[in-house]
C-alpha cells in the first residue's frame, strides 16, 4: 500500500512540474478538489475527447453530437430524479469533525482486503515462476477464496442497504468491519445521513424574481430533452445515439484523489435510443464495444475488469462498470448503464410533450429504452498519465522517468533538437518544424546537452526527439529517437512527416475497433 501512496505522490507532482495540472488559484492557496489543465494537459485532455469523439460519433453513421447548455430549466432536474434522489451517504468522526462518504469508506476497506490478494498472487508468482498459474491459483488457494468471498459479502451488503436506503445497517457495517477515522483513529461515529451533491444558483436580474437554477449534475439530461428535435431535425431511425461531451458539477463532500473526483469535471456521454425489450442486446453490446475503445489504447488488459452492480440506481434495469487500476486500486472509469425508459417517460410526464418514436416498421409508437455509455474525461486523463508515468533502470546503471503516453495522445508529437546552437543547425530545425506544424503538435528545444533534452523530452511524454546535425547539413539527413525503445534511426528530413504519422494517426489506431 506504501508504494501505492507513493507512486500516486510522484504522479501528483509529476503532473505539475510538466505542466499537465495545476491546483486552481494555486496563489490563494487554491480551491479544494478544483483544478486547472496546464499546457501539455490541455492538449492532452484534448486529444482523449477527439479520440473518444471520433470513435464514437464519426465512426458511427447512427450517432450524432450535441452540445447543451449547462444551466437547464429547473424542472429538468426534478424530472430526472436529481432534486430527491442525487445524494451521497455522508457520515461524520466527532473527533476528527471530518466528515466521509460512507460507502467510499466501506469500498476503501475492501481495497486493503483486494490488496492482500494481490500480495498472495505475487509470493505464488515468484515462488512458482513460468509454471505458476494465476487463474488456478485465484479459485483454488483457501486464503484468497477467504478473501475475495469475505469482499464479495461486503459490497453486497452494502449495495442492498443503499437500495434499500438502510442507512443504519450501512453505520453498523462500519462499526461491524471495526473502520477508522483516517485522521483521528477513532471508531467514534455519527449516524449515516444523505447529503444532496447539486449546486444551486440563480438566473435573474433582482434577488427578488430571480430563478432557482441547478448547475447540471451530469450532461444527460440535456440529451433526453433534445431527443426529439435531434431525431426529427437528422431523420433519425431507432436504433440511434446521441453523444456529448461537457462540464458537470457535483458539490462533493469528499473530494479527494487529485483530478479522480473533482467539483467541476468533464464527461464525455452518449445515450443509445432502442426499441423496447432489445435492452439486453444493446447492453451487452455496448459493454464489449467500450471496452475494445480501452483496450485499443493498448494500456494492458489487465488493467481493466467489469464490475456489475449489485445496488442498481432508481432509473436502471442493468448496470456495469468498466474500472481501471489506479495507483490506489481498481475505481470506476466508465459506467454502461441500461436505462429503460424511465427519463423520455418523465420528461414526458412533467412537460406534458409527447416524447415519442413513431417506428414505421411496426407502425407504431412508443417512448424509446435507452442504454448510456458515461465515462469521466477527467478519470480518463488520470488513467492514462498515472499507467503512462514509469521510471526504468537503464544498462548503465542509471533511471530515467518516462511518460509513455499512448503516442495517439501525447500532448506534443515531436521535439526538434538542433545539437548546437550554431553553424546553421537551429535553421533547419526551425524549417523542419515549420514544415511539421500543419499536421503536428511540435516543439523547439536548444537548452542543454542532446542526452539531457532526451531525457527531459521523455519525462514530458513525447513520442519522438529530432536531431540536427552537421551532417544534416552534408545530406539533409537527422536522427529520429523513439521515447519507448530510445532506439535512433537516421532519416532524411523528407521521410520524418510518415514516421511521425505511422505512429499517432488516430486512424491507424482507431482501426483496431473494427
Amino acid at each position: 500500500m506504501v508504494k501505492q501512496e507513493d507512486k500516486f505522490k510522484k504522479v501528483i507532482s509529476h503532473a505539475k512540474e510538466y505542466g499537465y495540472v495545476f491546483q486552481s488559484s494555486e496563489i490563494y492557496d487554491g480551491l479544494s478538489a478544483v483544478y486547472d489543465y496546464a499546457q501539455n494537459g490541455a492538449e492532452l485532455k484534448k486529444n482523449i475527447r477527439e479520440y473518444w469523439w471520433k470513435a464514437m460519433v464519426q465512426m458511427n453513421d447512427n450517432i450524432v453530437g450535441i452540445d447543451a447548455a449547462i444551466f437547464m430549466h429547473p424542472t429538468t432536474w426534478k424530472a430526472s430524479g436529481h432534486v430527491d434522489a442525487f445524494n451521497d451517504p455522508l457520515i461524520d468522526n466527532k473527533d476528527s469533525k471530518k466528515r466521509y462518504r460512507a460507502d467510499v469508506l466501506i469500498e476503501d476497506h475492501v481495497a486493503k482486503i483486494e490488496a492482500k490478494i494481490d500480495k498472495e498472487v505475487a509470493k505464488a508468482a515468484k515462488r512458482f515462476g513460468d509454471s505458476f498459474d494465476k487463474e488456478q491459483f485465484l479459485t483454488t488457494n483457501p486464503r484468497v477464496v477467504g478473501y475475495a468471498e469475505k469482499a464479495a459479502a461486503i459490497l453486497k451488503r452494502m449495495g442492498q442497504s443503499l437500495e434499500k436506503e438502510d442507512l443504519a445497517d450501512v453505520k453498523a457495517l462500519i462499526e461491524e468491519l471495526g473502520i477508522v477515522c483516517p485522521v483521528s483513529g477513532s471508531k467514534n461515529w455519527t449516524d449515516v445521513k444523505q447529503f444532496n451533491l447539486m449546486f444551486g444558483t440563480k438566473l435573474g436580474a433582482s434577488a427578488d424574481t430571480a430563478m432557482e437554477l441547478y448547475l447540471r449534475p451530469e450532461t444527460a439530461q440535456g440529451i433526453f430533452v433534445n431527443f426529439l428535435n435531434v431525431q426529427k431535425s437528422g431523420r433519425m431511425k431507432i436504433p440511434f445515439g446521441i453523444a456529448q461531451v461537457g462540464k458537470a458539477f457535483r458539490n462533493e463532500i469528499v473530494a479527494r484523489q487529485f483530478i479522480f473526483r473533482q467539483r467541476e469535471f468533464e464527461q464525455m456521454e452518449m445515450q443509445f435510443f432502442i426499441r423496447p425489450g432489445s435492452q439486453k442486446e444493446w447492453y451487452g453490446k455496448w459493454k464489449e464495444n467500450r471496452m475494445k475503445w480501452h483496450l485499443s489504447l493498448g494500456m494492458g488488459e489487465e488493467n481493466y475488469r467489469f464490475h456489475d452492480h449489485e445496488k442498481l440506481a432508481h432509473y436502471a434495469d442493468a448496470a456495469a462498470d468498466i474500472e481501471f487500476k489506479f495507483p490506489f486500486g481498481f475505481k470506476e472509469l466508465e459506467g454502461i448503464h441500461s436505462r429503460t425508459d424511465f427519463d423520455l417517460g418523465s420528461h414526458e410526464k412533467f412537460s406534458g410533450k409527447k416524447l415519442q418514436y413513431f417506428d414505421p416498421e411496426l407502425n407504431e409508437s412508443y417512448v424509446p429504452y435507452v442504454v448510456e455509455t458515461s465515462i469521466g474525461l477527467d478519470r480518463m486523463f488520470l488513467a492514462v498519465f498515472s499507467h503512462a508515468l514509469q521510471e526504468e533502470e537503464l544498462e548503465n546503471g542509471t533511471v530515467r522517468t518516462v511518460l509513455r503516453i499512448p503516442a495517439v495522445l501525447a500532448p506534443t508529437k515531436a521535439a526538434v533538437l538542433p545539437l548546437i546552437k550554431r553553424d546553421g543547425l537551429p535553421e533547419i530545425a526551425h524549417e523542419i518544424i515549420d514544415d511539421l506544424k500543419w499536421d503536428f503538435n511540435v516543439s523547439y528545444d536548444e537548452k542543454d546537452a542532446v542526452g539531457r533534452r532526451y531525457r527531459r523530452q521523455d519525462a514530458a511524454g513525447t513520442p519522438f526527439c529530432i536531431t540536427v546535425d552537421h551532417q544534416t547539413l552534408e545530406d539533409r539527413t537527422v536522427t529520429i529517437r523513439h521515447r519507448d525503445s530510445m532506439e535512433q534511426q537516421r532519416v532524411a528530413i523528407d521521410a520524418v512527416r510518415n514516421i511521425i504519422a505511422e505512429e499517432v494517426d488516430m486512424k491507424n489506431w482507431l482501426k483496431k475497433l473494427a
